[in-house]
Formats: C-alpha cells, structure tokens, sequence
C-alpha cells in the first residue's frame, strides 16, 4: 500500500492557509427563509479567497484566455 506525502507529515493550519492563498478557495452558497412556500429572506454568498499573487496571477490567465478567443 502507497502512502501519500499528508500521511507522513503533520498538516499545521499555516499550511492549510498557506495552500489555500495559493491555490484560491471560492465559497458559494445560497440561504432562503420561507413561511407557507412564501420566500421572507434570502442570503447569498460569493467570495473569493486568495493572495493577491494569485489574483494577479487568475487575472492574467483569463485575459490571455480572453485574447486567444477573439483571435480564433
């Protein structure tokens, strides 16, 4: 049986933080209230979460995607 690197290793929550900044975690989510089929309150949710590195590197990735498309 293989063992994946995070077995060997203590995962620290600098380390969570650290590759999510990196990476970029989006969360998504939707919250209704409703009475009688009757919607009271919705809430919805949308952020981004990311170093500003990655924003800047997203950014530019999506506007070469962008330019490519309106060259083909």
């Amino acid at each position: 049986m293989e063992t994946s690197e995070w077995d060997a290793t203590d995962v620290t929550i600098l380390d969570l933080l650290d590759r999510a900044l990196d990476k970029g975690v989006l969360l998504w989510g939707e919250l209704v209230l409703s009475i009688a089929d009757v919607d009271l309150v919705y809430v919805g949710v949308k952020a981004l979460l990311c170093s500003v590195d990655t924003a800047d590197r997203m950014r530019e990735s999506a506007w070469n995607d962008l330019i490519a498309a309106q060259h083909s």
